[in-house]
């Protein structure tokens, strides 16, 4: 056995530095062990998309509720932050009936992806709230999970700024967090183990898999520790004013078939990415709203306080010109660092602090471009508002 691996079983776990239950699980506790039934969701990106420690999850829950119907629901994409998953939640999770947990997670890819402090509190605010109003029984958990940035940070004697951000929000709403940022960092400083040759990767080896699951077991292990008296009663979690009346709290997606007055642009039936470039899970073999040269345009009438286009960023992707309700003329680069690799799936949030009510969203491709890129499209696979 690697002697890392012998040491990490050896040693206990210390959870409390990294471990909040905030308001505690006992509603899906009851759900799991009274009523002998529950819906566990896992938001996130490719940490949660991938196999590993939500698989182990999985298999936690249903040994420790062996009579227990459960109905999981993955609803983990690469590249995915708080943004994406704060428009998304609605379609990927809670149409699919009441949550009694959520899994959710961000940290990495909305500080990977440049996402601001204002747009990290509205995605996570928003997933939070709009969970709590669609089934305010539904309980929470914020996971934190490590990159080396983050170390870096920590090992400054700082907090990183998306972390900060995230505990400001969990703790507004009094949910679970498991800051495993902060843990991998003081263990592999403490010698247990090493990035390079154990955890390895921001997508954990098997051996970083199991140091998140045995973390997230010993939570929930405390988190459902107390035996039922068979008085309790499922008790709402309490929905505080909103943090940011701009939060992401109705996010929606929209068809790009709401368009109107297209010049250009062209329905793309079952698009995917031209010659060898990849993209994510729900980006092949779909239908796209294409535009690929300068002045093709589009109009959209809409209802809500924000706006913003979901494309595929690929090597070819162009600048967009746009304005909201006849205003100032806007730009926007869809071109981004990873462009040249992929068809990257990219939120692009074009207006976040509208009045409540109907707008209009003029958009065309610009004559301009980025250098890198090989030219001016801009491939729409949805709208999406938050209503």
């Amino acid at each position: 056995m690697h002697l890392n691996i012998l040491l990490f079983v050896l040693l206990t776990i210390q959870t409390g530095t990294y471990h909040n239950t905030g308001g505690g699980l006992g509603n899906s506790q009851l759900r799991f062990e009274r009523d002998k039934t529950g819906t566990v969701a896992f938001l996130g990106g490719s940490i949660t998309q991938n196999g590993g420690w939500r698989d182990s999850i999985c298999n936690y829950l249903q040994k420790k509720f062996p009579e227990t119907q459960f109905t999981f629901i993955s609803a983990g994409i690469s590249s995915m932050g708080t943004t994406p998953g704060a428009f998304r939640l609605d379609r990927d999770v809670l149409s699919k009936g009441p949550v009694d947990l959520l899994f959710e997670e961000a940290a990495v890819n909305d500080a990977t992806n440049g996402r601001s402090s204002d747009e990290q509190i509205r995605g996570m605010e928003g997933i939070i709230r709009h969970t709590l109003m669609a089934n305010p029984a539904t309980d929470i958990v914020v996971m934190h999970f490590v990159d080396q940035e983050k170390m870096k940070t920590y090992n400054r004697g700082e907090v990183p700024e998306v972390i900060r951000n995230f505990d400001l929000v969990s703790t507004h709403y009094n949910v679970g967090s498991i800051n495993l940022a902060l843990e991998v960092t003081e263990r592999i400083n403490r010698g247990e183990f090493n990035w390079e040759d154990d955890f390895k990767d921001v997508h954990p080896s098997p051996f970083g898999q199991s140091i998140y699951f045995r973390s997230m077991k010993a939570f929930l292990e405390e988190a459902y520790s107390m035996p039922l008296s068979g008085n309790e009663q499922i008790t709402p979690h309490q929905i505080p004013d909103a943090m940011d009346p701009f939060s992401y709290d109705r996010g929606e997606i929209i068809p790009f078939t709401e368009a109107s007055d297209i010049k250009g642009f062209k329905l793309q039936p079952k698009w995917s990415p031209a010659g060898n470039y990849g993209t994510r899970q729900g980006y092949t073999e779909v239908d796209m709203l294409l535009g690929e040269d300068a002045g093709d345009s589009f109009t959209l009438h809409f209802e809500g306080r924000a706006v913003g286009i979901m494309v595929a960023a690929g090597p070819d992707a162009g600048m967009i010109e746009y304005s909201i309700d006849g205003g100032e003329i806007q730009k926007a680069d869809l071109f981004t660092r990873w462009s040249q690799q992929l068809y990257l799936p990219w939120y692009l949030t074009l207006a976040a602090e509208l009045d409540r009510g109907s707008h209009t969203l003029e958009l065309k491709i610009s004559c301009d471009k980025n250098p890198d890129s090989s030219g001016n499209s801009c491939i729409i696979k949805a709208f999406y508002i938050n209503k």
